[in-house]
C-alpha cells in the first residue's frame, strides 16, 4: 500500500514538474523575442538618431565650413559641401558607426580621382 502510494505521489510529482518545465520554455521563447524585439528597436533608434544628426552637423561651431555651403543629401552620403576651392563629400558618422560597402565604394571612387562632369541639355 505504501509503495502505490509512492509510485502515485512519484507520478504526480512528474506531471506536476513536466508542467512547469513547459511554462518556463513558454517563457524562455516568450523572453527571446522580448529581447529581440527591443534589440530591433535600439537599432531602429540608433539610426533615426544618426539620420537626425547629420542633418545638424554642418551647424555645430566646430564644422570646419561654412555651413550655408553645405547640401544634404542624405542617401549614400551625407552631402556635399562646395568651398570657394573644393568640392568636398561629407559622410557624418556617430559614435562606433562605419562606411557602409556603398559608401567605402563612393570614397575609393573620389580618392582615385574618378569623378566627371555631366552637362546635360533638354530642349
Amino acid at each position: 500500500m505504501v509503495l502505490r502510494l509512492f509510485e502515485i505521489f512519484l507520478l504526480i510529482l512528474s506531471i506536476v514538474l513536466f508542467i512547469i518545465l513547459i511554462l518556463l520554455i513558454k517563457k524562455v521563447f516568450s523572453l527571446r523575442e522580448t529581447i529581440e524585439d527591443l534589440r530591433f528597436k535600439k537599432r531602429s533608434q540608433s539610426v533615426k538618431y544618426g539620420q537626425l544628426t547629420e542633418q545638424f552637423i554642418p551647424f555645430i561651431e566646430s564644422f570646419p565650413y561654412d555651413p550655408q555651403q553645405f547640401r544634404f543629401l542624405g542617401n549614400p552620403i551625407d552631402g556635399v559641401l562646395f568651398d570657394e576651392s573644393s568640392i568636398i563629400f561629407c559622410e557624418f558618422k556617430t559614435a562606433s558607426s562605419q562606411l557602409n560597402q556603398k559608401q567605402k565604394k563612393i570614397k575609393q571612387l573620389v580618392e582615385n580621382k574618378r569623378i566627371k562632369w555631366l552637362e546635360f541639355r533638354v530642349d
